[in-house]
């Protein structure tokens, strides 16, 4: 193991210089990844994550090494050349078809593990082969995707092919879970078509899209009160939706970010397209909504059976990136118009708090707000509701958006903040650790969790927002040869 270059003292010197290049700001977010990277890898590979208060560890996802499978796409554009192959090397060694947690996550395991490997293969097989001195190594990641893949297919065995997301594979089975959220059956079909693409086989596509049928052609039709905005929850066994709770908040987010993406990877899947479409007319036309006290801001309410809460969270921050990807490829202003007044508006919830980083979860209703955050309300637009911090990617990978599509310099300063407000706030023990209160000095108290999800896109957003174009790139023009799962793994998209 490298033992860090440069050390905290001189980082948090580097990091709070005024006019450091964006070359320098690149190296010093590549030099973090390096910290934590060094300390997942003395104190908790090959576990999962990384406890860096106490330098202990856990396997909540699978303990097949989540920290280093999530990493190993960042650690690739990064240039990390020995961390790339050590996680090269330990590819091969993981066993996929048994785990040590009594349950596995279909949804979790597909994005962090099936994703993380296959843009692994797609960028050393492609713009970063350089990384490897045996392209031979790398097609053990392949080989490794599809063993996962096949271990957990059996989750479609189900009356309607809806998968069932628990997974007990000790003995085969599932949780007995009778419903199956939209984020869960619908964030499949860019992994799993992209498997296919790569063996030939196209099983491992058909499932995905099979249970994403049931989301795009909803039933009954109460379940779509808005043209492309459905509810939250599918029953399995029918494949009927049981309510019309509409949200772009986590368990149905990633849903609606794949639909775009999807058709990005592969045109031919115009249905997504028009999909999305439809349900970012319906958000602008329905959703939309800003706070009394800043008008300029603009929020997504959620849509429940009539009854509008004017509730986000940190997952929601998203949405301006996906709005303005769309608008990027399909050419049309009020999407980008629309994405930039969202990103703008997650910026606020940085940049309102003591520590300038945003809450898991806020609120804008006037009526809400309590009395010990009056004042709070009416500066910033919005009032806390949960104040925690867990190294969450999303309001930053808008920013990244933001900066890649409009070449506005201003977005790459906000991820440069965002990154020294964590870098210097998150740092604990031998890594990062998630907060107790976004709004507190010092962020409260350290929650001893370095998330995989540090590596895999915190780190990156923040450090492909500072370096330099390359074919991973997102693109303004729309011209995009890789397309992000919503891990940030890059994935080729299909020629």
């Amino acid at each position: 193991m490298r033992v860090s270059t440069m050390s905290m003292t001189a980082l948090a010197a580097a990091s709070q210089a005024a006019a450091l290049s964006q070359a320098d700001r690149a190296a010093a977010v590549k030099n973090t990844f390096q910290i934590a990277w060094d300390g997942y890898y003395k104190n908790a590979f090959p576990h999962d994550e990384l406890h860096p208060l106490d330098n202990t560890y856990d396997d909540d996802f699978g303990g097949w090494g989540a920290s280093a499978i999530d990493g190993f796409s960042t650690a690739i554009v990064m240039g990390h050349k020995e961390i790339v192959n050590q996680i090269l090397d330990f590819v091969p060694t993981i066993d996929f078809t048994s785990s040590n947690q009594t349950i596995v996550s279909l949804f979790e395991t597909t994005i962090r593990y099936l994703g993380g490997l296959l843009s692994a293969y797609d960028l050393l097989t492609g713009p970063a082969a350089h990384l490897v001195d045996d392209q031979d190594k790398v097609k053990a990641i392949l080989t490794q995707a599809t063993s996962l893949a096949d271990t957990l297919s059996y989750a479609f065995d189900t009356k309607t092919g809806i998968p069932v997301n628990n997974l007990a594979l000790g003995n085969h089975s599932t949780d007995g879970s009778t419903t199956a959220g939209i984020a869960q059956a619908g964030t499949l079909v860019l992994e799993w078509t992209r498997l296919s693409d790569l063996t030939g086989n196209d099983t491992y596509g058909k499932l995905a899209q099979k249970a994403e049928s049931y989301i795009l052609r909803p039933k009954p039709s109460w379940a779509q009160p808005f043209p492309g905005l459905v509810g939250s929850t599918l029953d399995i066994a029918s494949g009927e939706f049981t309510d019309n709770y509409v949200t772009w908040n986590g368990g149905d987010d990633s849903y609606y970010e794949y639909l775009i993406k999807f058709w990005l990877y592969d045109s031919q899947y115009t249905e997504y397209r028009d999909t999305w479409l439809a349900a970012a007319n319906s958000t602008i036309s329905e959703l939309i909504s800003h706070p009394e006290s800043r008008p300029d801001l603009t929020f997504v309410n959620i849509w429940n059976n009539g009854t509008v809460i004017k509730t986000s969270e940190h997952l929601t921050g998203f949405i301006g990136g996906n709005f303005l990807l769309a608008g990027s490829v399909l050419k049309d202003q009020q999407l980008l118009d629309t994405g930039l007044a969202f990103t703008e508006s997650w910026h606020q919830t940085y940049n309102g708090t003591a520590t300038h980083i945003g809450p898991e979860v806020f609120a804008w209703d006037k009526e809400g707000v309590p009395a010990s955050q009056s004042d709070f309300y009416e500066k910033n637009g919005f009032y806390i509701t949960t104040s925690t911090y867990v190294l969450r990617p999303e309001v930053v990978e808008s920013f990244y958006y933001a900066w890649r599509i409009t070449g506005d310099e201003k977005y790459r300063d906000w991820v440069w903040d965002a990154y020294l407000a964590v870098n210097s706030t998150c740092f604990s023990g031998s890594g990062y650790s998630g907060l107790s209160n976004v709004n507190a000095p010092h962020g409260g108290s350290l929650d001893n969790l370095q998330e995989s999800f540090l590596f895999a896109e915190v780190l990156k957003y923040m450090y492909l927002t500072q370096a330099d174009d390359a074919e991973w790139q997102v693109q303004a023009d729309g011209s995009n040869k890789f397309v992000f799962n919503t891990e940030a793994h890059p994935i080729r998209i299909k020629a």
